[in-house]
Order: structure tokens, then C-alpha cells, then sequence
């Protein structure tokens, strides 16, 4: 059985990783490895309901893959450790 190709950064320690969850993080890295944008926007172009992305944009933001940048609305950005590919 093949197995799937996730982002090294959707997996989180002390997480349960369903399989879910991981597709999600994996489409939420890969879009804000080409742009920064807000949960809308982000939402919007990974086909992800918009309290999804939004539950896992925290989640990785509380292990400090990606961060919020300043102003109305909230642009996400990855953080220099979100930015790095492991493996």
C-alpha cells in the first residue's frame, strides 16, 4: 500500500496525528510555503472548511511553525522553523 506524502512539519509531538488532520496541515504548509494570507484566503484555496483551517493554524502556531503577522485580518505566515523541510 503506498503511503501517503505528508508535510514533515503536519506531523505534531504530543498530538494524536489522524490521517485527517495531517492532509489538512499538509495543504495549510504547502499553501503558506508560496504566500502568506489569512484563514479565508487560506481556506478558500486549499478547499478546507474555514473552522478547520483556522483549528489547525492554531495548533501550529502553539508549536511555533507558523505565527500571525499584524493588522485586520490576520495574515499567517511560516516561522523560520516552518519554513525548514526535515528529512
Amino acid at each position: 500500500m503506498p503511503r501517503e506524502g505528508y508535510h514533515p512539519n503536519a506531523y505534531l509531538t504530543t498530538f494524536r496525528n489522524v490521517r485527517l488532520g495531517l492532509k489538512a496541515r499538509t495543504a495549510i504548509l504547502n499553501f503558506l510555503e508560496k504566500n502568506s494570507a489569512d484563514a479565508k484566503e487560506i481556506a478558500k484555496q486549499t478547499g478546507l472548511p474555514y473552522n478547520v483551517t483556522l483549528h489547525h493554524l492554531k495548533l501550529l502556531e502553539a508549536r511555533g511553525i507558523v505565527q500571525r503577522k499584524s493588522g485586520r485580518p490576520i495574515v499567517w505566515a511560516l516561522t523560520g522553523l516552518g519554513q525548514k523541510r526535515l528529512g
